[in-house]
């Protein structure tokens, strides 16, 4: 289960990296890279992270499989993406609730006390975004006000409590996962952004 949740949330946020890269004017080749790396970037580091080596990007060829199929999604649908002018935020959201919480149930099942697993999935959910903007030569979201990683950090943690509950796995993951993704959506259409230092 955990898996195929890994596999959906890897599948948003290599669309979010294609629709980067195009955005950017980039080969084809140019992006499948952007989404290769902002899919699976998050994923990697809490697989080297949690000691799950070699990172299961390198032992499958699953998750260049969902990049490659995030490309046409990203170019043919084109002129639709670019109707919507923050269409990246809002696929990032999507992708941050689903990699908050498998980032921290795979913490969970390495026995991690419940303040680690909420920090793992927040390392899982914003680190392909970090790598994407920084190549787009952006500050990244997660260093900005914006609303991003407290709705992964909320995510993650909604889903432990649920667990905690006994509420059933899928639903917890699924339920939590929306929850942090309306949390961001919410924050971009209101405009509300954490304070300054």
């Amino acid at each position: 289960m955990i898996y195929l949740w890994d596999i959906i949330g890897t599948f948003i946020f290599c669309v979010s990296g294609a629709i980067a890269g195009r955005q950017l004017d980039m080969d084809y080749l140019g992006v499948f890279v952007m989404a290769l790396i902002t899919g699976t970037g998050g994923g990697l580091l809490r697989s080297i992270l949690l000691g799950d080596v070699p990172p299961v990007i390198f032992t499958t060829p699953d998750y260049v499989i969902v990049a490659v199929l995030a490309v046409p999604v990203a170019v043919l649908f084109g002129k639709w993406w670019e109707s919507y002018s923050r269409i990246v935020s809002i696929v990032d959201a999507l992708g941050i609730g689903l990699f908050a919480c498998v980032g921290a149930r795979a913490a969970a099942a390495h026995g991690l006390d419940w303040w680690a697993c909420m920090g793992m999935g927040m390392v899982s959910a914003t680190f392909g975004g970090v790598i994407r903007d920084v190549i787009r030569n952006e500050v990244p979201l997660i260093f900005r006000r914006e609303i991003y990683a407290t709705a992964a950090l909320l995510g993650a943690g909604c889903m432990l409590l649920m667990d905690e509950l006994g509420v059933e796995p899928s639903v917890s993951l699924v339920g939590s996962a929306l929850m942090a993704a309306v949390v961001r959506l919410l924050a971009i259409r209101y405009a509300i952004n954490a304070s300054k230092a």
